[in-house]
């Protein structure tokens, strides 16, 4: 295919939860769509990994806001298996040195935290302007904040964290067979699916869009963004001038940094099911294990800001070395012999990711709106970062593709689509 150019009525950049929301709108509208993706798999931040005959979530896992949540009929549609089980965060746990009390105040000042937030933001925007001065608990909700966005909280814009709140739900629920498994097989058989082909660089010019790739040119009537903020800021894709806006916009939406490691449980030792532990409640870098998710013999372990960044610092072998001595301290020093390593994600390190999921900084949530506006009718974007609310999420991203398809329906089509998922 080298050198060849290729014409498309839409082409899609990104085959994540966006990408292929985008798809399922388009499909059946009689234009002819591709979807480009720049590595071997779909799903974007939605990947599942089948490691020891388990379906492993090693980006988004939970179905937030599951009562509104668009995924969940989609997996209702195909018979999949729903787990509604709420989750363990908030839950008391038996822990060492962290007591039930302790646990109470510790969760209390993150609700007295998120009221005053809410209530009264604070006129800087800086969400750890809510924080009380000398707070106890405060290193407890920067950790709290490593899980949620991946950053501390004198980076997260408060009008921001509470545009979400108030968009979401208390149900979140999860699927057993994996959410990245759920959202890879969603594509549309219509659409054509072209898996390795990273797109260079995008040029404007009458007539459409050119799409540079390895394997050639792709020419396009439209074409869909829904690349990460951290690659349209990157140095990866070439960018036309003419999108600087978008890309300063992209700057202001960082994604912050979370990885997740699994420990197998093998052998005879007693760990309760769905408990989740902080190893270190009082420090602001503190992991998190998850222990038994869905009753698996797995400890499913959550690390957010500078924890997360030393993955890739310190690599994989002296993470999981430095998470078996947290674990012997919790669970007794027993627990390293029944426990190895399995699997390890590293968005920070994939190339066409490059974090977890996008946060506004300060005084900047309203740059959602500017990245997720069109360009010149040609151009349109999509992608968690360019939802108003529900940013951070894998049926944020596939609202914003379904939105960034009607804008190109309205610009290709002479009469409105009938609306559908």
């Amino acid at each position: 295919m080298t050198g060849k150019t290729f014409d498309v009525d839409v082409a899609i950049v990104g085959g994540g939860a966006a990408g292929i929301g985008a798809a399922r709108r388009l499909s059946g509208q009689g234009l002819t769509v591709w979807l480009l993706e720049a590595s071997q798999r779909l799903g974007g931040r939605a990947w599942t990994r089948h490691v020891d005959g388990m379906a492993l979530d090693m980006g988004c896992g939970w179905l937030h806001t599951a009562d509104r949540n668009a995924w969940r009929p989609i997996a209702e549609d195909l018979g999949w298996e729903i787990d509604h089980r709420p989750a363990a965060w908030d839950k008391p746990q038996p822990h060492p040195r962290f007591s039930a009390s302790e646990q109470a105040e510790a969760h209390a000042a993150f609700r007295a935290w998120h009221d005053r937030l809410m209530a009264s933001p604070p006129a800087s925007d800086k969400a750890s302007d809510a924080l009380a001065d000398g707070g106890r608990w405060n290193g407890y909700l920067q950790a709290m904040s490593g899980y949620i966005s991946g950053a501390p909280l004198e980076r997260i814009s408060a009008a921001d964290y509470n545009a979400y709140e108030r968009a979401a739900t208390e149900n979140n629920w999860r699927v057993p067979r994996g959410y990245g498994t759920l959202v890879a097989a969603s594509l549309p058989p219509d659409v054509v699916c072209r898996p390795a082909t990273p797109v260079e660089r995008i040029s404007l010019g009458a007539p459409g869009v050119t799409l540079s790739t390895p394997s050639g040119t792709v020419r396009c009537r439209a074409a869909i963004l829904t690349m990460s903020t951290n690659v349209l800021t990157g140095d990866t894709l070439r960018l036309p001038d003419a999108l600087d806006p978008w890309r300063h916009a992209a700057s202001r939406l960082p994604l912050g940094c979370d990885e997740k490691l699994f420990l197998r449980i093998d052998g005879d030792i007693e760990l309760p099911t769905e408990t989740a532990l902080i190893a270190d409640p009082h420090d602001p870098d503190s992991p998190v294990f998850y222990l038994r998710p869905l009753d698996r013999p797995v400890i499913e372990t959550f690390l957010g800001g500078r924890s997360a960044w030393r993955v890739s610092a310190e690599g994989e072998a002296a993470t999981f070395d430095a998470l078996l001595g947290m674990l012997e301290g919790l669970l007794g020093s027993d627990a390293r012999r029944h426990l190895r390593p399995l699997v390890a994600s590293s968005w920070s390190s994939e190339t066409y990711v490059r974090g977890s999921y996008s946060h506004a900084l300060p005084t900047h949530a309203g740059e959602r709106a500017v990245l997720a506006a069109p360009f010149e009718d040609t151009l349109f974007f999509a992608g968690e970062a360019t939802h108003p609310a529900s940013f951070s999420t894998a049926h944020g991203a596939l609202e914003t593709g379904i939105r960034a398809a009607d804008e190109v329906l309205s610009r290709l089509l002479p009469e409105p689509p009938a609306i559908r998922i």
